[in-house]
Formats: C-alpha cells, structure tokens, sequence
C-alpha cells in the first residue's frame, strides 16, 4: 500500500525545522554570552555543573524528534491510498431528433415533448452512467457534455425546441458524426446512444451512419415516437400558431413515424428498436438495452479512508523527546 500525499503545501511544515534550528543556536549562543557576562571562562568549571557528553546531541535530538512530528501531521490530514476497482458503466448520448415534424400531435402533448419526457425519465434511472445530449435535425450540434449530473442534464433537456437547429430534415449520418466526436476519449465497449426519432423526412445517410458507428464501436438504441396513423405539422411563430405544414398543391401534410431507418440504425449496430408511445414502459426498455452489453472498466480511486502511519511517525518523535528527558531531567541544554 502507497503512501499518497494529496496536498503537497502541507510539506511548508518542514520550514519549521531551519526556524528551530535557528531558534536553537541563537538560543545556546546566547546563554554561552550570559556565562561569559556572569564569569570569564576560567571560572566556569568551579562555578558551573560539569556538562553531560550527550549534551552536544539536544539539538539534533529535538530537529529529529520535531521532523518526524511534522511527518505524523502531514499523514494525518491528508494520507490517502490508490484503490483501483472495476466499474461496470456506460456512457450514453442521447440522440434526439428536433426536426419540425416532431412537433407532430399525434402523441399527447407532441413528439418532441414525449422524448423529452423519455429521456428525462430514463436518466432517472440510470446510476453511474455518463449522459451526453445530441440534437440534430439536418445539422447536429452537442448541447451538454458527458457527465453524471443528470439535474444539469434535465435543464438542458427541458430547453430544447424544434427551432434549436436551423437547418431541417433528418441526417443521421451529421447527428452520428457529432456522437462520435464526443466519444473520442472513451472506451469503445462503453460507446452506446440512445437515438430519439420519427425517422420522417429521412435524408438517406443510414448505410453511412451505421458504418461509422460501426467503426467507433457505438451501439445504437434506437427509439421510434409518433403513430403510423400520423398527424399534422403545426407551425409556430414566436410561439403562436399560425397553421399546419402544407405541401406545394396547399393541402396539409401528415407526418408519419417511419421506423424502417429506425430499426436499420438499431440492427446494423447491434443495438435495439424501441417503440417509445408508451412511456411507462420505454424507459425500462432502454435500460435493458443500454445493459445488454454493458463494459468494466478499470478505475483508480484515491480513497479518502486509507490506512494512516502518523501513528509511527508520531511514535518516533515521542521516542526523541523522551530521550532528551531521560538524559537532561532539568529539561536544559546544561551548556
């Protein structure tokens, strides 16, 4: 087991010892003068009790018996140990699809919201995974960092609106470029995302997108929101509605969850398709998932409770002082 000093400004104790020996032979410098004052030198056998032959010892006694004191207080307040323990963990981004047709209806009170939701409900029951966000529509950027902090992730998550990303359609190939991006330092057999869609308005870079997945080692979940029966696209100005999405003849389009990218995306990364309309259930089932290759890694820990030695160092400086007691009872340097 290593010793482990966390704080090195605790060693400016050792600054102590030159003050000490300073101290000291200011100290006997000082006394010498006083007997010089009180006799000439000649005199000091007869005048004064004989010195002990340990006497020219003290000061190295008390520089030895304080290091080793300023030892057992360095240990004690900060000794710690390396403790390497395997972690099973993942490390997930959540995918999400912002595109216009998610704020399709069909699923109360609309798509987007009901992702949001499963999101926010699956991380309530994640432990010690790392979450990351991803937003994408026909550009993707990241939103949040991985990280544990799920309260900061729920923040980020109640923030997002279809109007997040400029650029619309639905590019799985940019959103898994911009995963990929942010698993750079991570182990490749923790790589998993969770991939919130309709899958409409499909811009066909699936083959592409799987294949980079493939070659980042990302498992991909994915998540199908919306009916098959469909619903129309509302359109919101600043918030206000001021109608539902029309094609070029002027008749309103239904948008319609398409899971066959969806599932594609799933199968071609080993991953799983989720139906998520249900959201009572969706979140176990991405749990499930996220687990079903789930990766150890090895971590070192600096463990606050490690095993101290201050108590023999502390024991050592004792073993000085008392010594200097045993030889010198009139607790003087008999100089």
């Amino acid at each position: 087991m290593d010793w482990y000093l966390g704080n090195y400004w605790y060693l400016l104790l050792l600054l102590l010892l030159p003050l000490l020996a300073v101290f000291l032979i200011r100290y006997l410098k000082w006394k010498k003068k006083k007997r010089e004052v009180f006799a000439e030198s000649k005199f000091h056998d007869d005048l004064f009790e004989k010195k002990s032959g340990f006497t020219k010892f003290f000061p190295v006694l008390y520089l030895l018996g304080t290091l080793f004191l300023i030892f057992s207080i360095i240990d004690l307040l900060n000794g710690a140990e390396e403790v390497k323990t395997n972690q099973r963990m993942n490390n997930v981004i959540f995918m999400l699809d912002v595109s216009n047709s998610m704020n399709a209806e069909d699923i109360e009170p609309s798509r987007l919201t009901e992702a949001k939701n499963l999101m926010i409900n699956t991380m309530q029951k994640l432990k010690s995974d790392k979450v990351g966000i991803v937003i994408f529509a026909g550009e993707a950027t990241s939103i949040m960092p991985l990280t544990t902090d799920y309260n900061s992730a729920e923040t980020y998550i109640n923030a997002v609106e279809t109007n997040s990303m400029q650029i619309q359609g639905t590019d799985f190939l940019k959103a898994m470029q911009a995963a990929a991006n942010k698993f750079k330092n991570v182990n490749k057999d923790s790589r998993k995302i969770v991939l919130l869609s309709d899958g409409e308005d499909n811009e066909g870079n699936d083959n592409a997108a799987i294949k980079l997945a493939n070659k980042e080692g990302i498992m991909v979940t994915s998540v199908g929101i919306g009916t098959d029966e469909g619903a129309p696209v509302p359109e919101y100005v600043f918030g206000q509605l001021m109608g539902y999405k029309s094609d070029v003849s002027g008749q309103t389009v239904i948008s319609k969850r398409q899971t066959e990218a969806l599932k594609k995306m799933a199968e071609g990364t080993g991953g799983s398709y989720i139906d998520g309309n249900n959201i009572n259930e969706a979140p176990d089932r991405i749990i499930d998932a996220l687990n079903k290759k789930q990766s150890s890694s090895l971590t070192t820990v600096k463990s606050q409770n490690a095993n101290h030695y201050y108590q023999y160092f502390l024991a050592v400086s004792i073993f000085f002082f008392f010594l200097i007691y045993l030889i010198n009872p009139k607790r003087d340097f008999n100089v």
